[in-house]
């Protein structure tokens, strides 16, 4: 294992990235008193290496394998030295490898190769049963649905449905057909959409035993006129937002005024157009924000005790929708949000008035339950950063650029005895601010290495573009996989 330590392994580069990385490695202060050890790849000659080493190869000293150690794999620890802030029961490093339920990961991306979204069901399954959980013993009557825009899979929708876990809500015609498609019947969609077309209403008027929510007064009145006596669910805004950190590009309702729902003062205006068309407004739907926690919950208690407001003026009322919005950790500094407590605010607005209380999270279905594995392209010093590039760009989880809400790499075949470094983590697309990390603290890395970056399952696969003719990926759901040991 010492030996390991102290040799700069080049085995799988090229004779100028060889080359390169024997320079940083000097530059970087490796071996500043002793011979710096290299181990040189099959199609590397010592001559051509040293040759354009210049001055520094006299640092250079070559070792064989035998040198290194008997094995790579056998020296290798199996565990990293402490544990990462993500680990739980099915993801985690075992024999060395990152694991994802009973998957190994890194045999996983060699053989379908990268990029390529993985997520777990049985981790989505475990998330819906523990809010459902945490709804009942609060004393809520509840629903829940999937927000499919977090993840469309139609894989992963087809397990939902076979499984009868939940329903699903939709925000367009095409989420709509989509759901239908995968399964869902009419009944188990909720539908909130925003900006609505003339052609989006003749679809929804098909769907008689759809839920749908309406948020603005023009979509109630279009409706009204093509289905009249129908029942319906208004959407709100309370005027109260709340955001992963209070981020205000995460909140749909705060104090800036936004195009999302009705808002109190136009309350009456909806009514009017209600009773005009006989329709009968049973349900009120509000989404104040995504991504919070702990720390958020004071500002999404202020959304609701808004929205109890709207409750007195509308007598029919049988549902409130409370939309989701349910965070996950990012980061080391994140707790998980106590769902126990989450539950107790919610029940304290809504429980026993004889309303159903619905719920629709995406990220918390989801998130925590896929990743993206991506392959390192290169690994290179610039002045004074150290790059690592990886075949996967922000077009293929947009949330880390658009949102700052972080999908961390990690290495999937890890080399704890070689350290750590400090990258800035890029990918392959020709855009500034296409940076999976910046000052990451992370084990080696090397061209080939797979990378994982975790919390990849929501809001990544079902907003990914073709930017720079790269938003090819392949996409694997795991069903029934060894357990975790």
């Amino acid at each position: 294992m010492e030996a390991l330590r102290t040799v700069l392994d080049c085995r799988g580069l090229t004779t100028a990235l060889t080359v390169l990385r024997v320079k940083q490695a000097v530059s970087a202060g490796k071996a500043a008193d002793a011979p710096l050890q290299v181990l040189l790849g099959a199609q590397c000659r010592r001559e051509e290496v040293s040759r354009a080493l210049g001055a520094t190869a006299a640092r250079v000293r070559y070792v064989g394998e035998s040198d290194a150690g008997p094995g790579e794999t056998a020296e290798r620890p199996q565990h990293p030295p402490e544990d990462p802030w993500w680990k739980r029961g099915d993801l985690r490093y075992d024999q060395g490898r990152l694991h994802l339920g009973g998957v190994d990961m890194d045999q996983l991306a060699r053989q379908i190769g990268t990029p390529a979204y993985v997520c777990r069901a049985g981790r989505v399954r475990e998330n819906i049963e523990r809010l459902s959980a945490a709804m009942a013993g609060a004393g809520l009557d509840h629903r829940i649905y999937f927000a499919i825009k977090a993840n469309r899979s139609p894989a992963l929708l087809t397990y939902l449905r076979t499984h009868g876990l939940c329903g699903v809500d939709v925000c367009s015609t095409g989420e709509l057909t989509h759901a239908v498609g995968c399964g869902f019947p009419p009944d188990a969609i909720s539908f909130t959409g925003t900006s609505l077309s003339r052609r989006d209403i003749e679809v929804l008027s098909r769907f008689t035993d759809l839920r749908i929510n309406f948020d603005s007064v023009s979509a109630l009145d279009r409706f009204g006129r093509v289905c009249p006596g129908r029942d319906v669910g208004l959407r709100i805004n309370p005027a109260a937002g709340v955001g992963y950190q209070g981020d205000e590009r995460l909140s749909y309702s705060g104090a800036a005024t936004t195009k999302f729902g009705i808002y109190r003062e136009h309350l009456a205006d909806a009514k009017a157009v209600a009773e005009r068309w006989g329709l009968r407004i049973v349900r009120l739907h509000l989404h104040a924000g995504c991504g919070y926690l702990d720390g958020e919950l004071s500002e999404l208690e202020a959304a609701f005790d808004s929205a109890d407001g709207f409750t007195a003026e509308l007598p029919d009322l049988a549902e409130i929708n409370i939309g989701g919005g349910l965070g996950v950790p990012h980061t080391s500094h994140d707790t998980s949000l106590d769902l126990d407590r989450w539950a107790a605010a919610v029940a304290r607005r809504f429980a026993g008035r004889g309303l159903v209380v619905a719920v629709e999270p995406g990220d918390y279905l989801v998130k925590d339950a896929g990743l993206l594995l991506a392959t390192a392209t290169y690994v290179e010093r610039r002045r004074e950063v150290l790059f690592a590039g990886l075949d996967a760009g922000f077009n293929l989880a947009v949330e880390p650029a658009f949102y700052g809400l972080p999908c961390e790499p990690v290495a999937v075949a890890p080399r704890w005895e070689e350290g750590t470094e400090t990258y800035t983590v890029v990918g392959n697309i020709n855009e500034a601010l296409d940076q999976w990390a910046v000052d990451h603290r992370m084990t080696r890395l090397r061209e080939g290495d797979r990378v994982a970056l975790i919390n990849s399952g929501g809001y990544a696969s079902s907003m990914r573009s073709d930017h720079c003719m790269r938003g090819a990926a392949g996409e694997v759901l795991l069903i029934d996989e060894q357990q975790p040991r």
